[in-house]
């Protein structure tokens, strides 16, 4: 764990979460999936390319497949086949929660502090997957990344999250795993909570980071909550 601010004792009115490598292990079980779904439609999808989309908008990873692949490149069908193979998988075999999940919800729950869902992910999808982790009931709130014009990294999900929390950005806290969300983060005036995924973030955006923690549960521990 580190900080960037030496006041922790910091006891957040509200908390706003992000969903894939952040609430469940999703990422990197589907990033291979995007390959599958290529190879229908002829192309080859890489890891690469597909992290350079991690925690942005669908609007965003257009434009980076487009300029990877072409302007033929089908994105939208193979999104689709994506998003089906995907379905399959937590159909079968239920969703992958990161370690603490549960853990640190009963902890807020029990300190009657509200926590709302901010993705990029569509809200459809978004329903689907917390419903099928059996978490959904414990929301407040859910905010997709289709209720919003601009997706991370602007802070508009993030603010819109916190509106229908009814608590104001600078009295939530905000989980984050991508560079892009934290960078929303921080636009939106929210402090933020670092638990590494996949990637790990620029010197710049982790310098805007309030907590870094290893997992949930540490996290759950050192908001003393």
């Amino acid at each position: 764990m580190n900080a960037n601010n030496d006041s922790i004792p910091f006891r957040p009115k509200a908390v706003i979460f992000d969903m894939d490598g952040l609430m469940f292990d999703t990422e990197n079980l589907t990033v291979p999936f995007w390959d599958i779904a290529g190879k229908k439609f002829g192309y080859s999808i890489p890891p690469e390319i597909v992290l350079k989309t991690v925690g942005i908008s669908a609007k965003r990873s257009r434009v980076i497949m487009l300029e990877e692949y072409g302007k033929d490149f089908p994105y939208d069908d193979i999104r689709n086949e994506f998003r089906q193979i995907v379905r399959n998988e937590i159909d079968t075999n239920g969703v992958p929660k990161k370690p603490g999940l549960d853990y640190l919800l009963d902890r807020l729950s029990a300190a009657k502090i509200p926590f709302g869902l901010a993705t990029s992910t569509r809200r459809e999808t978004a329903l689907f997957m917390l419903e099928r982790a059996d978490v959904l009931e414990k929301f407040t709130a859910v905010t997709g990344g289709d209720e919003v014009e601009n997706g991370k990294p602007a802070p508009d999900i993030f603010l819109k999250a916190a509106e229908k929390l009814g608590v104001s950005p600078s009295e939530c806290a905000g989980f984050e795993d991508s560079t892009a969300g934290l960078r929303g983060l921080y636009a939106a005036g929210i402090k933020s909570i670092f638990i590494k995924d996949m990637l790990e973030p620029p010197p710049e955006v982790l310098e805007t980071v309030w907590l870094r923690c290893r997992d949930l549960k540490e996290a759950a521990e050192l908001l003393n909550i």
